[in-house]
C-alpha cells in the first residue's frame, strides 16, 4: 500500500500520516527502487490505532507512550486520568449551566441588573435599590449608580465565600426600607457636593453618615487593605476617587480613615491630607471635573 491507500484506509490524511512520521510515533518504511514507499498491514493497524487513540481525546505524547507499553498498562492509566479530567468538566459545564439558568431567568422576568451578571445576592440587592429609587421622586441620584457598579466590581473581584460574605453585610447594612432611604439620603448629598472643594464644609458630615452605613465586615476589610489604600495614588483612590469632584473624594478618604479607626486600625498617614494642603489640591493644574487630568480621562 501507498501512503494514499494507508491514509484512506485508517480514515486520516496523508499530511497526519506524514506528520506521525516526522515525530517518530509511526515507522516510515523505506522507499523501494521506484521511489514510492509501500506500507504494510501491520502499519494499518498501528495508523488505526493511533487514530482511534486521539479521537479518545489523548494527545499524541500519551499515545506514544500507550504504543510503547505492550501489556496495555498504561492506556488503562492514561485513560483513567481522562476519565478524571471529563468528570471535571462536566461539572463545570453543569455549574455553568445552572448559572446560565438563573440569568435566564431573570432576563425573562426583567430583572437582569443593568450592571450585567452579577451573583444572586447582589442582583436581589439591586432589585431593592431599584424599588427604593422608584418611589423617590425626581432623579436617581447619579452615586447610586456609580455604587451599584462599585458593588458589582466587589462583587466580581472577591470570589467565593468571601465574595458571598460581602455582598452580605452590604445588604445587612441596608435590609430595612428605613435603611435603604438613608442610602439614597447619602446618594443624594454626595451628588450635592459635585463641583465642590474639599474645605467645603458639608463633607465631614456625608462622611459621618458614609461610615454610619458601612457593614462592620467592610470597615474590617477596608483597615485590612493598608496604608496604601488611601495614600494619593493608592489602589482605592487611583481606582476611582478620580471620577469624584475634589469635595466628594475628601468624604470617601475621610469615611476610610473613620472606619479604620472604627475596625481599629487607623492608617498611618492621614486620608484626608496634610493639614496645610490648600482647599483645592485634589484639582490639579488641566484637570477637569472630578480632579481627572488630561492623561487620567
Amino acid at each position: 500500500m501507498r501512503i494514499g491507500e494507508i491514509a484512506r484506509l485508517a480514515g486520516v490524511s496523508t499530511r497526519a500520516v506524514r506528520h506521525y512520521h516526522h515525530i517518530g510515533l509511526l515507522p516510515e518504511p523505506p522507499r523501494l527502487g521506484n521511489g514510492y514507499r509501500e506500507y504494510a498491514l501491520r502499519d494499518a493497524i498501528l495508523l488505526v490505532r493511533v487514530r482511534r487513540l486521539t479521537e479518545l481525546g489523548l494527545s499524541l505524547d500519551e499515545v506514544r507512550d500507550v504504543l510503547a507499553d505492550d501489556a496495555g498498562r498504561e492506556l488503562v492509566e492514561v485513560l483513567e486520568e481522562l476519565d478524571d479530567d471529563l468528570a471535571r468538566q462536566e461539572a463545570g459545564v453543569r455549574a455553568r449551566r445552572e448559572r446560565l439558568a438563573e440569568l435566564l431567568e431573570q432576563a425573562r422576568e426583567g430583572r437582569l441588573p443593568a450592571e450585567g451578571p452579577v451573583s444572586p445576592e447582589l442582583a436581589a440587592l439591586f432589585a431593592d435599590m431599584a424599588r427604593v429609587s422608584a418611589g423617590r421622586a425626581g432623579p436617581e441620584p447619579r452615586m447610586a449608580a456609580l455604587d451599584r457598579e462599585l458593588l458589582a466590581l466587589m462583587d466580581s473581584s472577591f470570589a467565593g465565600e468571601e465574595g458571598r460574605r460581602m455582598v452580605a453585610a452590604m445588604q445587612g447594612a441596608v435590609a430595612s426600607p428605613e435603611a435603604m432611604e438613608r442610602a439614597y439620603d447619602l446618594y443624594a448629598r454626595l451628588d450635592e457636593l459635585d463641583g465642590a472643594g474639599a474645605d467645603d464644609p458639608r463633607v465631614g458630615p456625608v462622611a459621618s453618615l458614609l461610615v454610619e452605613l458601612l457593614p462592620d465586615e467592610v470597615a474590617e476589610r477596608v483597615a485590612e487593605a493598608g496604608p496604601g489604600t488611601w495614600s494619593a495614588g493608592g489602589g482605592f483612590e487611583g481606582a476611582f476617587l478620580t471620577e469624584f469632584s475634589p469635595a466628594q473624594a475628601e468624604v470617601v478618604r475621610r469615611a476610610l480613615r473613620l472606619a479604620a479607626e472604627r475596625a481599629g486600625r487607623a492608617p498611618d498617614a492621614d486620608p484626608a491630607g496634610d493639614a496645610d494642603r490648600a482647599p483645592d489640591a485634589d484639582r490639579a493644574p488641566g484637570a477637569g471635573r472630578g480632579g481627572r487630568t488630561e492623561e487620567g480621562r
